[in-house]
């Protein structure tokens, strides 16, 4: 990653030389940079809240209520997984965490909810159906409330940054189920060629 960003910058350097707009150049990299810091102070801010937040829905014993309620919908996706296990609850909270949009929050739920699923692999070098699943929902992540997308829309002048809700949503929802029917797909036919083979 370091060699293309290193390339890029070669490139725009000489580029801005051949034109003769080096000073727009760095006028553009200072401004650049400037924004970059302040956009990351005010994600700390709105991540501090929510992971805040989050943490008070945590400790009142909320989350793991809304994770009791959701994990019924989340054992007939994962059928392989034991209805107890603790698998269950970590996939059910990183989706939780997801779907109100704080996805540095549903980080390390999604790491503990793969830890979680590979105690039930029998072969440790090799990802299970239920590994994949997981990894493909938790990435298409449906978002209900985009959070950090709404606070950076309002941070940058927006009118009105709820306009995207029902847009993310959506797209959001559809990609999801598309990701999931392509590795049902996939699977299907997998298992086909196997069967043939």
């Amino acid at each position: 990653m370091n060699v293309i960003w290193l390339i890029l910058m070669v490139i725009s350097i000489a580029f801005a030389a051949v034109n003769g707009r080096m000073e727009a150049y760095t006028k553009a990299l200072f401004e650049a940079g400037k924004a970059s810091v302040e956009v990351c102070l005010y994600l700390v801010g709105i991540v501090s809240l929510w992971l805040g937040l989050t943490k008070i829905l945590e400790e009142s014993g909320l989350m793991y209520k809304m994770s009791n309620f959701f994990s019924r919908f989340i054992s007939l996706l994962f059928r392989n997984v034991p209805s107890g296990h603790p698998a269950i609850t970590s996939i059910t909270l990183n989706l939780l965490a997801n779907i109100l949009g704080i996805g540095n929050a549903a980080t390390p739920l999604g790491i503990k909810a793969m830890e979680d699923l590979q105690t039930l692999n029998e072969e440790k070098d090799t990802i299970t159906f239920e590994m994949m699943l997981f990894i493909v929902i938790n990435t298409s992540s449906v978002q209900l409330i985009p959070f950090t997308v709404i606070g950076l829309l309002a941070n940058y002048g927006s009118k009105n940054p709820n306009i995207i809700f029902l847009p993310t949503f959506i797209s959001t929802v559809v990609s999801s189920i598309v990701a999931v029917l392509v590795l049902y797909i996939f699977r299907f036919y997998y298992k086909t060629l196997a069967k043939k083979a």
